[in-house]
């Protein structure tokens, strides 16, 4: 019977408010579909520099016939054999280092012309130009400055660059549109508080001779907040479930079909459907949650009588 009695308070509630339970309904919706996204969006990031780093090398390029007579670190002229020898060997011995590979000039040139072989610039280059290099694959990615401090300087060496900066960028970039998105979903997420704490208001005053009755009759204070609780609690459910199928369409329209940015990316490691469903289950909790503490909290001083 009480619990009856709750749920058809809960529909009189819903029926009676029915404008304000809506706008709850989007707001929490688009507040927790963009935290997902920003959850997605740190997975990705994360995602593709452990994809992506554990591809790139530092590389240590020596020098040239060209690089003695216009770099001042290349002063005392090129890279001599026995110069090579001993930088390949030193890089051996280094407990970070997992690989060392060496690029000839020849090498260089070959893959300069297969990336640039159809621009202006290409056509004037030749393979005396070209930097022979190491390629150094290291086992962890973050002790780059090893290396450089190594190196950097040494009889022969032009310069030392770690692959990763090229990327750094990008994932910068990424990193600040999710710090964006979090700062939006912020805004909603306080908007969305404010319209469940004025809709609890309201219910609560329209309901007030009821609760008064109630509490009279020696009804507790949590049975006379339940229903209002509970209201908050299915818009809230309902918007996280909207926010839901938010990130669902998103996905597949983004990355699989529609704008399809795993074919048109496809050096990109995206991530899998398997990282979105896992998300899921925490947007509908806080989409539970949120509301009903809000609504607990506002009952608090509201429904005194």
């Amino acid at each position: 019977m009480r619990a009856q009695f709750v749920l058809s308070e809960i529909g009189v509630g819903l029926r009676r408010n029915l404008t304000m339970t809506f706008a709850v309904i989007v707001s929490v919706a688009l507040s927790l579909a963009l935290f997902g996204g920003a959850l997605l969006m740190r997975e990705q990031v994360s995602t593709m520099k452990d994809y992506w780093y554990d591809k790139v090398n530092v590389s240590i390029f020596l020098c040239n016939k060209a690089d003695a007579a216009t770099a001042a670190k290349c002063a005392k002229g090129a890279v001599t054999g026995q110069q090579k020898e001993q930088i390949e060997a030193d890089l051996k011995k280094m407990d970070i280092v997992e690989s060392v590979q060496h690029e000839s000039a020849d090498q260089a040139f070959k893959h300069y012309k297969e990336q640039y072989g159809d621009t202006a610039i290409a056509s004037v280059v030749t393979p005396d130009q070209m930097q022979e290099s190491f390629r150094v694959k290291l086992k962890d990615p973050e002790k780059y400055k090893v290396v450089a401090t190594a190196f950097a300087g040494r009889d022969g060496v032009e310069s030392v660059q770690d692959q990763r900066n090229i990327l750094q960028n990008l994932f910068d970039l990424m990193n600040g549109m999710n710090i964006a998105a979090l700062g939006v979903m912020g805004l909603m997420l306080i908007i969305a508080l404010m319209l469940i704490v004025n809709t609890v208001r309201v219910s609560a005053f329209s309901r007030r001779r009821e609760t008064g009755i109630m509490r009279l009759v020696g009804a507790s204070s949590f049975y006379i907040q339940m229903p209002f609780i509970m209201e908050a609690a299915f818009a809230g459910l309902l918007g996280g479930a909207v926010a839901c199928v938010l990130l669902l369409v998103g996905r597949y329209f983004l990355i699989d079909h529609g704008i399809a940015l795993a074919e048109k990316m496809q050096l990109v490691n995206f991530i899998g459907w398997d990282a979105v469903l896992a998300k899921l289950p925490l947007v509908i909790a806080i989409g539970l949650l949120m509301p009903a503490v809000a609504a607990f909290i506002a009952l608090r001083k509201y429904l005194k009588v």
